[in-house]
């Protein structure tokens, strides 16, 4: 498959998106290199924001549509949890939160100077479920939701918007056990955990991809594509394809072909590149 250009892609229409997962409170270190055993490496700079995968695709869909994105989630009663809530309100988020007393999950994310990345979590991953007060049922007069962590019962509230997509994150074994046809399932090809098997899932997602970043990713169907050339340097390849995916979900919802929502995927996951973190200050 032959990507398309950013000139070439229509215009986003109004669209209606949520997303449903994860936050993680993430310290990000640009460090002189990745850690090594018995070696002390040097961070130059550091901050932190709220991130993980379903933070990530729900900033990047409301930049992309230019209003806010509902993004239905879960966090902890601490001062990670409150932050994290504070932040992507400011990002440009809707949120409907479950909020529990456990501990917000954080992680380190780790960068060298050749944009190569290492990431540590810390605790457990809280996800919202569909016993939680949450809304649910207003999904369904969405156009497109993306789903990074929920359990099964949660997953047919979801199926309930024009488009849905989900990544390999949410585990296989939910996917499973909720029996539901996705309009996309979108994961690493070059992170074991996001592994699919062939024929794993059944009913079959009617669009499959495994991206390989620089590389560009694979389809099912449709084979390779090619990935889209960097304006600039890399710098970080945290939140690459949670872009990605934010990308590809809104161009699925629009109603665009598959060659122009991956394409627009992948413009997306290039630009967060060329930042450090997930989110550019310029957008």
């Amino acid at each position: 498959m032959n990507l398309l250009e950013p000139q070439d892609l229509p215009d986003l229409p109004k669209l209606k998106l949520a997303v449903v997962g994860h936050v993680e409170w993430v310290t990000f270190l640009s460090t002189d290199q990745l850690p090594q055993p018995g070696v002390i490496s040097h961070a130059d700079h550091s901050f932190e924001e709220p991130a993980g995968g379903g933070a990530v695709v729900a900033v990047q869909l409301a930049r992309l549509v230019k209003q806010p994105v509902q993004f239905i989630t879960a966090l902890g009663r601490d001062s990670c949890g409150e932050k994290s809530f504070q932040r992507l309100q400011q990002l440009g988020l809707s949120l409907t939160v479950a909020w529990r007393d456990q501990p917000t999950r954080r992680a380190i994310s780790l960068v060298d100077s050749h944009g190569e990345r290492a990431i540590t979590v810390i605790g457990e991953r809280l996800q919202p479920r569909a016993k939680d007060a949450l809304g649910w049922g207003a999904l369904a007069g969405y156009d497109g939701v993306f789903v990074t962590a929920a359990d099964a019962p949660a997953l047919h509230h979801c199926r309930h918007a024009g488009v849905m997509a989900a990544t390999p994150r949410v585990r296989l074994e939910t996917l499973e056990q909720a029996n539901i046809q996705l309009d996309a399932l979108i994961g690493s090809g070059l992170d074991p955990g996001e592994h699919v098997p062939d024929k794993a899932l059944f009913p079959t997602p009617r669009l499959r991809i495994a991206t390989e970043g620089a590389l560009g990713g694979q389809l099912w169907p449709g084979g390779r594509y090619q990935a889209v050339s960097l304006k600039s340097p890399v710098v970080d390849a945290y939140g690459c394809g949670d872009s990605f995916a934010a990308g590809v979900t809104a161009g699925l919802a629009a109603g665009w072909t598959d060659e122009q929502a991956i394409s627009l995927g992948a413009h997306c996951g290039a630009s967060c590149a060329t930042h450090f973190g997930p989110y550019s200050s310029d957008e």
